[in-house]
């Protein structure tokens, strides 16, 4: 479990490599590394997520298991008034994370090693989006989701991506007995993406 990406502690050797890439039309530079989720580059759930995301001007996001960090530094870039918090277990991406940061000169951050929600269960936001570790477990998955819940502000949503054969019917369940309100915003190549919304 200790090489897997979701270990705090991933004990793989290093293997960094940079990439380029376009989301939402602006360049970004990644530094990736082994020990850590999608290190080859970005993953395909993740940017039909980042694809789609509408965040509001001047609002906080919450990414959860923010790996190097392509999710949450683009909300940043979209939200340059609001501020962001990333949080993943795995030291390596948030370290990575913070690189990314510097890397593409966004400052409306913050970065931080946490199991779950336990960096931030004493704050609020106003959105939380999340590519959750799948293969942490149905379990730690559908945790992501209750106690997410509780951390939203009233109108608040949760966005995630979900592959159909990795869980997406029983996440989408599970959203709809927390949220009531839950949308299929689009679907693509099996990826599901879900705005969940907390009236």
């Amino acid at each position: 479990m200790s090489n897997h990406y979701y270990s705090q502690n991933p004990e793989v050797k290093h293997n960094r490599h940079i990439h380029e890439v376009s989301l939402r039309g602006m360049p970004f530079r990644f530094v990736t590394d082994a020990g850590v989720f999608s290190k080859s580059g970005i993953d395909y759930g993740s940017r039909v997520l980042i694809d789609v995301l509408q965040i509001d001007s001047g609002s906080s996001v919450l990414d959860v298991g923010c790996g190097y960090g392509p999710i949450g530094l683009t909300a940043a870039k979209l939200n340059n008034q609001g501020q962001i918090t990333m949080i993943d277990i795995n030291e390596r991406a948030v370290e990575l994370a913070r690189e990314n940061a510097k890397l593409n000169g966004i400052s409306n951050v913050t970065i931080l090693q946490s199991d779950i929600y336990e960096a931030v269960k004493d704050r609020k936001f106003d959105a939380i989006v999340t590519n959750p570790p799948i293969r942490a477990g149905k379990e730690v998955v559908h945790r992501i989701f209750e106690e997410g819940y509780e951390l939203l502000n009233q109108g608040g949503s949760m966005w995630v991506v979900i592959q159909k054969k990795q869980g997406a019917p029983s996440a989408e369940a599970k959203l709809k007995l927390l949220f009531g309100d839950v949308e299929e915003v689009t679907k693509d190549k099996g990826y599901r993406i879900f705005r969940a919304v907390k009236e």
